[in-house]
């Protein structure tokens, strides 16, 4: 027989042992065993015979040994259970992450592992690879809404956040739901979030600096950007919030607190810039060798890095951020530069080939020029052929 009861913070447990029904007349095979249990410490004590308990009768006839052992004390009653129950629960959220390709999937291992609640929505069927992961998937929006989840994450591409977006049913969402987005660009979801979502809605934008190639080999040390637009005063919205961003601090991210207009000038400067270098080397075919440079490695892993995305990603770069264009300019106009420095040099070593060695000739009265740029890898031409090109 076994008896758990919850007294305050204090469980008794009587557990009673039969050891044997053999003939004694001095057996306490009846006696009960009391034990004492607190959240830290376990006695257990045998009292001593009470004075109306017989002594066991002389049963010559069973030979049986009946033996009765006591459940865990660990019940669902139990005080140390209950708590801890109801602390994991207060640190894990429900999160429903909206578009679930490579980079929703990539960001839903991290989820699962830490033990959050996972729901997931794409327009394409991810049933199967959801099952993988410990993620529940509906391929039905109303669904999925109905779930009340805590965090909604938009993991979709830039160009159809919009659509994806006004296609929700916020109406099935509770009040004060926190929506987070992961674009590539973030003035542009963040207006997009500030237009479409009712005011009771928290918003966070974020940026993840890192994605399911970058991102492989762990996020120890990769920057995390986020900016909190609208976050309510109520302490359970702000812990909320505090622990959507946890996820990414427990993983080792560098956490950079930053405004969306400022993350758009600094990404335009970067991320883009590194996005058009790696589509320019891609469209030369480069190929590896048996005499690679380090510098030369370096360019190859950014073309695999940069190839890995869709182009709708880098179209997205362009088109929502407004830096964009002005950096896309500076880079043509930079490489204008960089050839004519380089045709310059080369104009200058020829006119050595041509007149160096001409004794009391005056250059500054008449600089002959080559009427065409010889193109690149042919040698060229002697002085000879030169001078003699210029006099016809």
């Amino acid at each position: 027989l076994s008896l758990s009861l919850s007294l305050s913070e204090h469980i008794y447990i009587v557990m009673f042992s039969l050891s044997s029904l053999q003939p004694s007349t001095t057996s306490r095979s009846y006696l009960p065993s009391y034990i004492y249990r607190t959240p830290h410490h376990r006695f257990s004590v045998s009292p001593p015979l009470p004075p109306h308990l017989p002594l066991a009768p002389s049963i010559s006839h069973c030979h049986r040994r009946l033996r009765v052992r006591s459940l865990d004390a660990a019940q669902p009653y139990d005080y140390e259970t209950q708590i801890s129950d109801r602390f994991a629960k207060s640190t894990k959220l429900k999160i429903a992450i909206i578009g679930f390709g490579n980079f929703g999937q990539f960001l839903a291992k991290a989820l699962v592992r830490q033990g959050h609640t996972v729901l997931a929505h794409s327009r394409s069927n991810h049933t199967d690879i959801a099952a993988k992961l410990g993620v529940s998937f509906f391929s039905d929006a109303d669904d999925l809404c109905e779930e009340h989840p805590e965090v909604m994450l938009i993991c979709t591409s830039i160009i159809s956040t919009e659509t994806v977006l006004r296609s929700l049913p916020l109406q099935r969402l509770k009040r004060s739901t926190l929506f987070v987005d992961v674009l590539s660009v973030k003035e542009f979801p963040r207006n997009l979030f500030m237009q479409i979502l009712p005011s009771d809605f928290d918003i966070l934008c974020t940026h993840p600096m890192f994605g399911p190639e970058s991102g492989r080999d762990g996020w120890n040390g990769l920057p995390f950007v986020y900016d909190k637009v609208r976050v309510g005063n109520e302490e359970s919205r702000v812990l909320r919030c505090e622990r959507f961003l946890d996820v990414f601090a427990k993983e080792g991210c560098r956490m950079v607190e930053m405004s969306c207009a400022e993350h758009d000038r600094h990404a335009a400067g970067s991320q883009f810039i590194t996005h058009t270098m790696g589509r320019v080397l891609e469209k030369l075919r480069l190929e590896s060798t048996p005499i690679n440079t380090k510098g030369y490695e370096t360019l190859l892993n950014l073309v695999e890095n940069t190839a890995g995305d869709s182009f709708d990603l880098y179209y997205g770069l362009f088109m929502y951020n407004k830096n964009a264009m002005e950096q896309l300019e500076r880079l043509d106009l930079a490489f204008e530069s960089l050839k004519k420095e380089l045709f310059g040099n080369l104009h200058d070593v020829l006119r050595k080939q041509l007149f160096g060695k001409a004794e009391g000739l005056d250059v500054s009265e008449e600089r002959p020029m080559l009427s065409k740029l010889p193109k690149n890898g042919p040698a060229l031409p002697p002085p000879s052929e030169t001078l003699r090109g210029q006099n016809n």
